[in-house]
């Protein structure tokens, strides 16, 4: 991966000072105004908030892969900071993944609105009016994406679109999700307008038009599924009409295309690959270290010591669940690519499994929080099945027919035999296997409005541990993080159920 644009320059660490929301305190109008003298700065402004985008891949696996019935993540000793994730503990809200979550995305916003507010004032001093407006789509292509983790995670969150003070920050209490909807498919749609159809090699991983449309689609979406009577992602809007047309016009651009082999989707030599329509993109041995962390995260560190590899990080195995095996076809070739099915290390056999789906033993890097796979953030298999759960759910425009015709491209890509009139239940299924490991199915399960249903019943059947904390429809959405209500008591109220 050649594409630069996570690095940093000096001046611009300066915007990452903080890492708590409330405290932040932005540039003074001297040393910004001093910055922002030349196009090239601009562009630099730009480049530093996909900075906060590193750690989105890990958050997906910490908050929703391992939140989800994919995984029976209980530890084998000791208390992992994903056992309260998976095993629905109500004390979480000193959780690093989920104060993670808050202070990352948050920074990125930071960012993002230091660059608008710049573009506003002193845009004039990029004279290439496309490239005005590109920089201007790409700050607010992040901003929306930053918001949107934040409202599927949090629920009502604060809306904070311009640069404030600390003093400023801690007089904004959180907003209804509605309002923070309407900033994100605002700044979606100035995106979907302004963005290019696709960037030369040097600018590969900056969002296009497509990735502001699909992440538009799924916005409209995440706001049509069930309210679950909590202030989560969720509004009832039943959009899936605006939705699928969204979704038609990805496919009818025909830049991107389904590839006949999964493996190759994932593969470290097809990086930038048809199916990509956005990633996070990575590099490796550079200064400062700008790879990833997330292709280890689900794996233990005996199976890469099993292997003669140094260890990583992971740990301890977090379990994939029984009840995901199982659901696999034996002609399945999607499970053999994902799943590491039991090793052997120091002549000790290990019996169960764990994802390894980034993980390519022949590249493990010299430094572990710097692996140079990227991460696929929306794919075109992606759009086509939520084209086709959109069609399931109602939209108009598109046809039982249709919806046969995508689920079985992607199972005879798997190797297995076609379906026919293919229900909303069986989609969600056929999308857990497809997205094992990818971290989208909570989110997929909390959008369908099944997820009590579902994961009571798994959890009834998976922990036989005793570990879990019954499931109540609260813990769709995670804790405000102790330290922002710590910062000013009263000014948040905490998610009920914590």
């Amino acid at each position: 991966m050649k594409n630069k644009k996570l690095l940093i320059p000096a001046l611009m660490l300066l915007l990452a000072s903080c890492t708590d929301d409330l405290n932040q305190i932005p540039l003074s109008s001297a040393t910004t105004a001093t910055f922002y003298t030349q196009t090239n700065d601009f562009i630099q402004g730009a480049n530093a908030i996909y900075n906060d985008l590193r750690g989105y891949p890990d958050r997906q696996l910490n908050l929703s892969e391992t939140r989800s019935d994919n995984l029976y993540a209980v530890s084998e000793g000791g208390v992992r900071d994903w056992e309260g994730i998976n095993s629905f503990h109500k004390t979480i809200s000193a959780n690093p993944y989920i104060s993670d979550a808050w202070s990352a995305n948050y920074n990125g916003i930071y960012r993002a609105n230091v660059l608008l507010e710049q573009l506003q004032t002193n845009g004039a001093i990029v004279t290439d009016a496309v490239l005005r407006n590109r920089l201007q789509g790409e700050a607010r292509f992040l901003r929306a994406f930053f918001y949107f983790d934040l409202v599927r995670w949090f629920g009502k969150v604060p809306l904070i679109d311009k640069p404030v003070t600390a003093n400023e920050a801690q007089n904004i209490s959180r907003s209804p999700v509605a309002d923070v909807y309407a900033l994100i498919l605002s700044d979606l749609q100035f995106a979907a307008a302004n963005l290019p159809d696709t960037y030369a090699a040097a600018d590969r991983g900056r969002p296009t038009k497509w990735a502001a449309k699909a992440a538009q689609a799924l916005v409209h979406m995440t706001r049509s599924g069930p309210t679950y009577d909590i202030e989560g992602p969720g509004l009832g809007l039943s959009e899936w009409s605006q939705a699928l047309t969204l979704l038609n016009e990805i496919i009818a651009s025909g830049r991107h295309s389904f590839l006949p082999s999964y493996a190759n989707i994932f593969s470290y030599t097809n990086e930038n690959n048809a199916e990509v329509v956005f990633d996070i993109q990575y590099a490796t041995g550079l200064n400062p270290v700008v790879g990833s962390t997330f292709a280890w995260l689900l794996a233990p560190d005996t199976w890469f010591q099993a292997n003669g590899k140094a260890i990583q990080g992971g740990l301890q195995i977090r379990p994939i669940s029984n009840d995901l095996l199982r659901s696999y076809a034996a002609t399945d070739t999607r499970k053999a690519f994902s799943i590491q099915s039991g090793y052997v290390f120091n002549g000790v056999a290990e019996t169960q499994s764990f994802f390894k789906k980034y993980v390519d033993l022949t590249r493990v890097p010299p430094n572990r929080v710097d692996w140079p796979i990227n991460f696929i953030v929306y794919r075109y298999t992606d759009i086509l099945m939520l084209k086709a759960e959109c069609i399931l759910r109602g939209a108009t425009g598109g046809t039982q027919a249709e919806v046969d015709a995508i689920v079985n491209q992607v199972r005879t890509r798997a190797g297995l035999t076609p379906l026919t009139n293919v229900t909303f239940a069986q989609l969600l299924e056929e999308r857990r296997k497809e997205f094992a490991g990818e971290g989208l199915r909570w989110h997929d399960l909390v959008r369908s409005g099944q997820v009590e249903t579902i994961i009571n019943a798994w959890v009834a059947a998976e922990d036989v541990q005793k570990k879990m904390q019954p499931f109540q429809k609260n813990y769709i959405i995670y804790p405000i993080p102790q330290a922002e209500l710590d910062v000013k008591p009263g000014l948040y109220t905490q998610n009920a159920g914590y």
